[in-house]
C-alpha cells in the first residue's frame, strides 16, 4: 500500500463533524417517576462538544486521529482505484475514438470515391442521355420521313389499284374480241400467214398500233395538262392569297389615309375659324386706325401753329408733334396766368393788413390821409389785375 500526504480536511465536510445526544441527566431507567426529576447533588454529567472537528483538533482535544487518518487513507486508495479506472476508462474511450476517427476517415475517403464515381457515372448518363436524344430526334425525323414516303407509296398504290382495276374491267370488256379472233383464226387455212402476208389484216393491226401510240401520247399530253391546271390553280390560290393581303393592307392605308384626310380638315376648319378671326381683328385695327387718323387730323386742326406749314402738306408725326407743342404752350400759359393770380391775391391780402394796422395807430390822422391811403391801394390793385 503506497503511503501519501495527508490530505487537507474541510471544515465544511459534514463527516468531520462530532455528534452527542444532548442529554440533560445521567439517570437509570429503572428509577421512579416521581424521584426522577428531584434535584440530586452528587451526579457526573457528561461534557456537551458542540464545535466543530477542527476546533477540536486545535484545541487539543484528544480525539481518536488515527482511526480518522486510516479512514482517510481508505477513502484515499478508493478515490486512487476509481481514478486508475477512470484513466483505464479514459484511455479505452480514447482508443475507441482514434479507432472510429479512422473508421471515419475511411467512410469519409469511401464517400468522396463513391461521390467522384456517382458524378462520373452522372455525367456518364448526360451523356448517354444527350446521344439518346440525339438518336431520338434523328430517328423522329426519320419516321416522319419514311410516314410522308409511306403516305406518298400508299396514295401511288390506291393510284395503281385503281388503274388495275380499270385494266381489268378494259381487259374483261374486251375479252369477246380476244375470243372472236381466236375462233376466226382457227378457221383460217394453216398456210394463211405465209401467203396472205399483204392481206387486209395487217394495216388493220398497224392502224391499231398507230392509234394505240397516238392514244398513249394524247394521256401524256393530257397529264402534263392537268399538272399544268394543278400549278396554274395552285398559283391561282397564292395570287388571291396575295391580293387578299395587298388589299387588307390598301384597306389599312385608305384607313389611315382617310382619318388623315379628316384631321387635315379639321386644321382647315380651325384655321378658317382663325383666319376670320383674325380678319376681324384687323377690321377692326383698320377702323380704330382711321378713327385715331382722324382724331389726330381734327387736333391738328384745332392746334394749328403757322410755324409748322400748311396743313395738307404734314404728317401724322409732324401733326403730334404740333399738337403737342401746342397743348405745352397751352399748359405753361395757364400755369403762369395761376402764378399771377396767386400773386395778386396775396398783394392785396398784404395791403389789407397794412391798412388795418394804419387805422389802428393813426386813429387821429383826419379824413383827407384816409382818402389818399384809399386811393393809392385802389391804383395798386388796379395795376396788379
Amino acid at each position: 500500500m503506497t503511503t501519501s500526504f495527508l490530505p487537507f480536511l474541510d471544515p465544511s465536510d459534514p463527516r468531520l463533524k462530532l455528534r452527542v445526544e444532548n442529554k440533560t441527566r445521567n439517570i437509570f431507567v429503572t428509577q421512579s417517576e416521581d424521584t426522577r426529576h428531584r434535584k440530586e447533588e452528587n451526579v457526573n454529567h457528561i461534557p456537551v462538544v458542540t464545535e466543530s472537528p477542527s476546533r477540536v483538533l486545535e484545541a487539543g482535544v484528544n480525539t481518536l486521529q488515527k482511526t480518522l487518518v486510516l479512514k482517510k487513507q481508505a477513502e484515499l486508495e478508493e478515490v486512487d482505484k476509481q481514478l486508475a479506472l477512470k484513466r483505464q476508462e479514459f484511455k479505452s474511450c480514447a482508443q475507441a475514438l482514434s479507432q472510429r476517427g479512422s473508421e471515419l476517415e475511411m467512410k469519409q475517403e469511401q464517400t468522396k470515391e463513391r461521390a467522384l464515381k456517382f458524378e462520373k457515372f452522372v455525367a456518364e448518363n448526360e451523356a448517354k442521355r444527350c446521344r439518346a436524344l440525339k438518336k431520338y430526334e434523328a430517328a423522329r425525323e426519320q419516321n416522319i420521313l419514311k410516314q410522308r414516303e409511306i403516305e406518298q407509296l400508299m396514295i401511288q398504290l390506291k393510284e395503281l389499284r385503281a388503274r388495275q382495276q380499270v385494266l381489268k374491267e378494259r381487259m374483261a370488256k374486251y375479252k369477246i374480241y380476244e375470243d372472236y379472233l381466236m375462233k376466226t383464226l382457227d378457221f383460217l387455212p394453216s398456210n394463211y400467214l405465209e401467203n396472205g402476208s399483204e392481206s387486209l389484216v395487217m394495216p388493220i393491226i398497224r392502224r391499231h398500233e398507230t392509234l394505240s401510240i397516238t392514244h398513249q401520247e394524247l394521256l401524256q399530253r393530257l397529264w402534263r395538262l392537268e399538272e399544268e391546271v394543278d400549278e396554274g390553280q395552285r398559283q391561282l390560290q397564292t395570287m388571291k392569297q396575295d391580293h387578299s393581303i395587298k388589299k387588307l393592307t390598301a384597306n389599312k392605308e385608305f384607313s389611315e389615309l382617310q382619318r388623315e384626310l379628316e384631321s387635315l380638315k379639321e386644321r382647315n376648319k380651325q384655321a378658317e375659324v382663325n383666319l376670320v378671326m383674325e380678319q376681324g381683328q384687323s377690321r377692326k385695327k383698320v377702323e380704330d386706325a382711321g378713327s385715331l387718323l382722324m382724331a389726330i387730323n381734327n387736333l391738328a386742326e384745332q392746334c394749328y401753329l403757322p410755324a409748322y406749314g400748311p396743313l395738307e402738306n404734314m404728317n401724322v408725326l409732324t401733326m403730334m408733334d404740333m399738337v403737342k407743342e401746342y397743348i405745352l404752350d397751352k399748359a405753361d400759359t395757364e400755369k403762369r396766368a395761376r402764378r399771377l393770380m396767386e400773386s395778386g391775391s396775396a398783394m392785396t391780402s398784404r395791403t389789407a393788413l397794412t391798412d388795418r394796422r394804419d387805422r389802428a395807430s393813426m386813429k387821429s390822422i383826419g379824413g383827407k390821409t384816409h382818402i389818399k391811403s384809399q386811393s393809392k391801394v385802389s391804383k395798386k390793385s388796379e395795376t396788379f389785375s
